[in-house]
């Protein structure tokens, strides 16, 4: 299916931090209820919002109950840290959780950044920003080719595989594998080369920069874009008044010890404001929209949300 003949697909990035286990489920029932099509998870060790000892569940764990209390909605994380795992275990980790939920898992996967958890719990962090990369993209190559069936001996710059293979296979025949990230290099030819889909956040030039980048790197290997699923998180929060936006955000922020969620576009207002800062993105060929949501979750946003969906799609 072409980007541009895609529906307008909604995912909640609900954050796992300064939250517990009956909030989160209870937002993803409630997603579900209103129609989102995915919720997504962090894969953190330590609050990556304001002080970094903020209580925070682990993202792996929190996917398979949420599989085990919804039905339909699907599952992934906002992305997973390459670093915390051997790609032989996230292929295990992504299969039983396709068989949790009958299918609907989807494997995030990135470089990661957060240097203080790995130092906090002692997993190696590597020698720079672009030996993760270098990491990530042989691990993305094995975790394909085991979610595919393969069985692999692997002698590789990172990881050494002996004979390893991925039983049961996955639910879904082409389990999808997601990559966050928007390094020009690396993370982008990555994704070229072996994505299903794509994550990014940014302002409409940042945004429409990396596209030109990854349509080049697609075009070097051989890939038709098309087949990459655009997807693209902003921080909303929607009233009526742009300024009761702006206030319940700013409460919502506080609550988790921080002054924004990144150096990123925030999105408040109106569904009809809303709507009118993502349609340009829209025109570029995004068609997943993610909404990060801090705890406690708005749930008048998530209600809302549909209105974003309806104008975004010509209703």
């Amino acid at each position: 299916m072409s980007t541009l003949d895609r529906p307008i697909q909604l995912g909640a990035q609900l954050w796992s931090q300064h939250t517990d286990w009956p909030s989160m489920r209870d937002a993803t029932l409630a997603a579900e209820a209103d129609g989102w099509d995915s919720v997504w998870t962090w894969d953190h060790l330590m609050a990556i919002f304001g002080p970094a000892g903020q209580p925070i569940l682990e993202g792996w764990t929190t996917l398979a109950a949420l599989a085990a209390v919804t039905s339909r909605i699907r599952l992934g994380l906002m992305v997973g840290a390459n670093t915390f795992r051997n790609p032989g275990l996230t292929a295990k980790l992504a299969t039983t959780l396709d068989h949790v939920s009958d299918g609907r898992a989807i494997l995030g996967i990135g470089g990661a950044w957060f240097e203080r958890e790995h130092d906090a719990f002692g997993i190696p962090f590597g020698m720079g920003f672009g030996e993760r990369l270098d990491r990530l993209d042989e691990a993305v190559m094995l975790l394909r080719r085991l979610l595919d069936g393969e069985r692999i001996t692997h002698d590789g710059r990172y990881y050494a595989f002996h004979d390893a293979l991925c039983e049961p296979r996955p639910i879904q025949d082409h389990l999808p594998i997601l990559i966050g990230g928007s390094g020009p290099k690396k993370t982008l030819r990555t994704t070229a080369l072996r994505g299903d889909a794509w994550n990014t956040a940014g302002t409409l030039d940042e945004v429409r920069a990396r596209l030109d980048i990854l349509d080049a790197h697609c075009a070097n290997v051989g890939r038709d874009r098309a087949e990459i699923e655009l997807t693209l998180s902003f921080p909303i929060l929607i009233r009526d008044r742009k300024g009761d936006a702006e206030a319940a955000w700013a409460s919502l922020i506080h609550a988790n010890g921080a002054a924004h969620a990144g150096e990123i576009p925030h999105l408040f207002g109106s569904p009809e404001q809303v709507a009118d800062a993502i349609r340009p993105y829209v025109a570029l060929g995004f068609r997943t929209i993610i909404v990060r949501l801090p705890a406690p979750y708005d749930l008048e946003t998530m209600h809302r949300m549909a209105d974003v969906r309806a104008l975004l799609s010509g209703g």
